[in-house]
């Protein structure tokens, strides 16, 4: 009898594979069609699901930064993007299965978020609908409702669980360190032709496709993006482990050599933001950490003015992608680099001047994300605020990609859009505050480069001088506030107070202490 079983599960298990493994052979003599890394993909996460059921959040941290483009799915979503459906999913599940599993909340930054969702939806409803050409509609631009949605979503995916203490440093380090994988790409030039299927999944920056196509591929010449932006993760997570004080006042010489070296490396991109943020967070961290203090702050003052006085008279020696970084000071650089700095910021300024006029049309019902084809013949040919825009900008333009966050949302959800992103800022900016000043010590650190995060961002949509967009940037604002509520399993207050005694007519009462999370 259990030799009849056995054998039937066999026939039956070799009727499965047998087949499947023909048809998978078959399909890989063509490797790099669509149809066929849709077919492996899909089969391999069948066979992965059993440890996405298991480790899904910790993959779904990682994955938040991580450059990973899943190019064979219609829309080529990030690899975030797609855990942030797939962990968001499974938590629902679990909570559905196990109702003691619950979600962490915050209500002050729960209803902005809905209501965001709500503004949005009406918005969409009411100017064209969420079409997606990649899918067949004859309507651009549903792609960025859906990376807002899932912006908006990945918040509660960070908040489907309480982080255990013992893995707070673990799953941070998952957080923060996904961005590594930005080096991949700038590997492209040096790989061996055989792995160029994983440049499909990591692309190269950029820089380095114009490197390649210029012949320019030189350290320091070429714009290194991925490297830099890999450098700019480690800058960030060395502050956010260890501190400016574990770093200098602990004896441990590699830590402020790394820091250093991390720094240096920055300016491989040429991004003049990528240096204000890493000086940002080693200022915010220095008073944070309440190092002014201290004897550090003669040694910095001393450190710093020893390098200007060196870079004064060497700046325009450096590399060409390090004075690019550094073109926002007033230095001696090469002519080149600063009209390189200059003409970024000039087309930025050019686009913003063209759609202001736009504002007041919009600032009741916003024009949503949605293009027509009517309307994209209609803004090429007629007399619209697009045609002050050159021709190397109206393709960003008209895609909503307009380098600006607040432009952004009032052109895309009106003064609506505007009222409820500012509720959202606010309230998160009073979690990140609240978890950093009465969250554990052991999460000091972390919690303060949490805040430094959202500062920047904050800052830089308050300022009106940074963002790409709403439904892109979203993400970098619930990651932060998610994270921070994970950890610190909710919103942090005040320690409870000992029970005051308090005379009153002759007798005493008792005052309850006030709760200690939200």
């Amino acid at each position: 009898m259990n030799n009849a079983a056995e054998l039937l599960k066999s026939l039956i298990t070799y009727a499965i594979v047998v087949p499947l493994a023909l048809l998978v052979g078959y399909l890989l003599t063509n490797p790099l069609t669509v149809s066929t890394f849709f077919f492996v993909g899909a089969l391999a996460f069948v066979l992965i699901f059993p440890v996405l059921a298991r480790w899904h959040y910790p993959i779904l941290l990682f994955s938040w930064s991580a450059v990973c483009v899943l190019f064979f799915i219609k829309g080529m979503p990030n690899i975030g993007q797609l855990m942030i459906a797939i962990s968001l999913a499974l938590s629902i599940v679990e909570h559905i299965m196990n109702p003691q599993r619950h979600f962490v909340r915050a209500g002050s930054v729960t209803l902005p978020l809905l209501a965001m969702v709500i503004v949005v939806v009406i918005t969409a409803k009411m100017t064209g609908g969420i079409g997606m050409h990649a899918f067949g509609s004859n309507i651009y631009g549903g792609r960025k409702y859906v990376y807002l949605f899932l912006g908006i979503a990945g918040y509660f995916a960070l908040t489907s669980r309480a982080i255990p203490p013992e893995k707070a440093r673990l799953y941070a380090g998952l957080y923060f360190l996904g961005g590594v994988t930005n080096l991949i790409g700038d590997l492209y030039p040096f790989a061996p032709s055989w792995s160029v299927i994983i440049f499909h999944f990591f692309p190269p920056s950029a820089g380095t496709i114009q490197g390649l196509t210029t012949g320019t591929l030189e350290l320091g010449q070429a714009r290194l993006g991925g490297i830099s932006s890999c450098a700019l993760v480690l800058y960030l997570w060395i502050l956010a482990r260890y501190g400016l004080r574990g770093i200098f006042l602990e004896g441990k010489f590699w830590r402020p050599i790394l820091l250093v070296a991390f720094g240096c490396l920055i300016m491989l991109g040429g991004y003049r933001s990528a240096i204000f943020i890493a000086g940002l967070a080693f200022t915010l961290m220095f008073f944070i950490e309440g190092l002014y203090r201290t004897p550090l702050l003669g040694v910095f003052i001393l450190a710093g003015a020893l390098g200007v006085a060196l870079l004064v008279p060497l700046a325009d020696k450096l590399p060409f992608t390090f004075q690019r970084s550094l073109a926002f000071l007033p230095l001696h650089l090469d002519p080149i680099a600063k009209e390189s700095a200059q003409a970024s910021t000039d087309w930025r300024m050019a686009m913003w001047e063209a759609l202001l006029p736009q504002i007041p049309q919009h600032l009741l019902l916003g024009k949503g994300f949605a293009i027509s084809p009517e309307d994209y013949d209609e803004m090429m040919g007629g007399q619209t605020a697009f045609r002050a825009v050159d021709a190397g900008e109206q393709s960003l333009a008209l895609a909503g990609d307009y380098h600006n966050g607040m432009i952004s949302v009032v052109l895309s959800f009106g003064i609506w859009g505007v009222i409820v992103i500012l509720w959202f800022m606010l309230a998160g900016f009073r979690v990140l505050y609240l978890n950093l000043k009465y969250g554990r010590p052991e999460l000091y650190t972390i919690n303060a480069m949490l805040f430094i995060l959202y500062f920047n961002e904050m800052g830089s949509y308050l300022c009106c001088l940074g963002g790409l967009g709403i439904s892109t940037d979203m993400a970098f604002f619930t990651g932060p506030i998610g994270m921070s509520i994970a950890l610190n399993h909710g919103v942090c207050h005040p320690a409870p107070k000992p029970v005051a005694m308090l005379e009153t007519a002759g007798r005493r009462q008792l005052v309850p202490p006030i709760p200690a999370y939200q």
